[in-house]
């Protein structure tokens, strides 16, 4: 019998490193350790990226927040998706969308055969609010070069926008949800090209759960652009 030697795949999840051990294929054809390079890469860079959030001086919403919230899925996802602040709960667990709107969203990526561990979740302030209110602009143009440089080294192939403030900060004010949702706009951010897509926020679908029906147009029009750019999903 052949000994076969084991292998070691590294997968990043919720920020955490798991490690799992399978015999070689010599004569599989696959991409895995391209996709652990690729990683490997990124790892450093987040680190680095969420050092300098947390440092961070005269800062209301960090000195109101008990945590920040940095990010949540896959680092090596070709889907980001980025919403507006933590809310309470995300304050308390350190993570993104885990409140209700949290599960709404996972309701919708699984309508699309999508879940955490195959996009990459954010927000545009790591740093909860006081009162969940909306991010001042003063807040949003501090937080938004640490926004472009964590898409940038993430660098997925489409960007999901929740909601009017990831929109505002990404496209600009003189767009409106209502109008911009379900378009698709070729953006660059700092040095790469994306697809970018506007959604309602689940909190808002919450709120107007009529409003639900163009969500989901939203949704199948990223599912369409995922099969038409080939993405293949990780995780």
């Amino acid at each position: 019998m052949k000994n076969y030697k084991k292998k070691i795949y590294h997968k990043l999840i919720n920020n955490k490193v798991s490690y799992s051990s399978k015999t070689i294929d010599r004569y599989k054809k696959n991409n895995d350790k391209k996709v652990i390079n690729t990683v490997s890469v990124k790892i450093p860079q987040l680190e680095k990226l969420k050092k300098h959030i947390n440092s961070i001086k005269n800062c209301d919403l960090k000195n109101n927040a008990t945590n920040m919230v940095f990010a949540d899925g896959n680092p090596n996802s070709s889907l980001m998706i980025i919403g507006e602040g933590p809310g309470a709960n995300e304050d308390k667990e350190g993570k993104p969308f885990v409140g209700r709107a949290g599960k709404l969203l996972d309701k919708m990526l699984d309508a699309i055969k999508l879940n955490r561990k195959n996009v990459y979740i954010s927000n545009v302030v790591n740093f909860r609010p006081p009162m969940n209110r909306r991010p001042t602009d003063e807040e949003i143009i501090r937080y938004l070069p640490f926004l472009k440089k964590h898409i940038e080294i993430i660098n997925p192939k489409i960007l999901l926008l929740l909601g009017s403030t990831a929109l505002n900060a990404l496209v600009g004010n003189e767009v409106v949800i209502s109008k911009a949702r379900g378009k698709w706009i070729n953006k660059k951010i700092g040095n790469i090209e994306l697809e970018v897509i506007a959604s309602f926020h689940p909190a808002f679908l919450m709120r107007q759960p009529d409003q639900k029906k163009h969500a989901w147009e939203d949704l199948k029009m990223i599912r369409k652009k995922m099969s038409d750019l080939k993405i293949k999903l990780n995780g």
